[in-house]
């Protein structure tokens, strides 16, 4: 399978390092490689249809900080229509004002006739039926387990694994960084400002914390939550949505009094769509601290389900992506194999 790669930055480079070690599995799974035929990021392009040499790819991105040699196209849409690969592997940054590049990437795609697997949030918490419905009618797969949660599989659990339950909740915590914030606060007892900088220094959080803090990076992987587990057509601006910035340190010594703590938690069912702060009984599931994610389901058959993982990060979000790739080439349709 041949596949091209939009976007290199930190999580390019950790799939790039997946494809690279992984070749083995393919081989012994699939009996066939993956090969990177081309990348690009917002400087450069690499492109060579018998195959790039991922070490060489990472060794240019260190040195000179860009991906290729020569310079990216104007026409993306063109280069992307033109080149001959199976998947785009859509990692671009998030845009969640009108899904920028990531859309007119993933849109080019399917329209295409590829497959795509995504991390970018912004096109599916903005437009997920449109995509949707343009890779069935295209008969390509669209696949975005790394966009909401990293290396916790609750897309994929749902929608496969417990493709028999009826699943009538989600709710969990899809942001590690004010997660962390608000564990800090109770252990440490932190202002909420203090927890912040604190965030900040470690690289959880952007000078511009907004994005997290207020909620808007959990409504957007709620929003997709809901399109893929409940069937729902929203968008990110439907989800009910309040953040943690106005969260006290005296608010969480409150809780703490009452054996509590404070969370940001995301819920979806059929009728619900919201994140906010909520009281959470010290003990439960959703009272995990650190910067790890946790969603938990509720099921007719299996009861409650729960699954924690890493909700960010270069290898985390490479291994989402990975799954997405194992399930097209288990599939076994690639553009090699329909012209054959």
């Amino acid at each position: 399978m041949d596949v091209f790669i939009a976007g290199f930055g930190v999580v390019g480079q950790g799939i790039t390092e997946v494809i690279r070690d992984k070749q083995e599995l393919f081989i012994k799974h699939f009996g066939e490689k993956v090969r990177i035929v081309g990348a690009f990021d917002t400087k450069s392009l690499a492109l060579d249809p018998s195959g790039l040499d991922p070490d060489e790819l990472l060794k240019r991105k260190d040195s000179l900080g860009k991906v290729g040699k020569d310079e990216v196209s104007d026409d993306i849409v063109k280069l992307l229509q033109d080149t001959e690969y199976d998947l785009l592997l859509e990692v671009t940054p998030t845009n969640i004002k009108d899904g920028g590049a990531g859309y007119m990437h993933i849109h080019t795609a399917l329209s295409a006739g590829r497959h795509v697997a995504t991390s970018n949030k912004g096109p599916l918490a903005l437009k997920f039926r449109e995509l949707t419905e343009l890779a069935e009618r295209n008969r390509v797969h669209l696949r975005y387990e790394a966009s909401v949660g990293g290396a916790m599989p609750v897309i994929n659990l749902s929608r496969e694994l417990l493709m028999g339950e009826e699943i009538a909740s989600m709710r969990g915590i899809l942001n590690g960084t004010c997660n962390f914030i608000l564990h800090r606060m109770k252990e440490e007892r932190f202002s909420f400002q203090f927890a912040l900088r604190e965030a900040q220094e470690l690289g959880y959080a952007e000078t511009d914390p907004s994005y997290d803090i207020d909620g808007i990076d959990s409504a957007c992987k709620l929003a997709i939550l809901a399109n893929a587990i409940f069937d729902r057509d929203v968008t990110y601006a439907d989800v009910s949505r309040t953040g943690i910035r106005g969260i006290s340190e005296e608010a969480v010594a409150l809780a703490a009094e009452h054996k509590q703590v404070i969370r940001l938690i995301g819920e979806v069912s059929k009728e619900k769509l919201e994140v906010a702060p909520r009281l959470v009984p010290a003990g439960h599931p959703l009272s995990i601290g650190g910067t790890l994610n946790i969603a938990q389901l509720l099921t007719d058959l299996a009861g409650d389900v729960t699954v924690v993982g890493r909700g960010a990060g270069r290898m985390e979000t490479a291994s989402a992506l990975l799954s997405d790739i194992l399930a097209i080439l288990k599939n076994g349709e690639t553009r090699r194999d329909a012209k054959r």
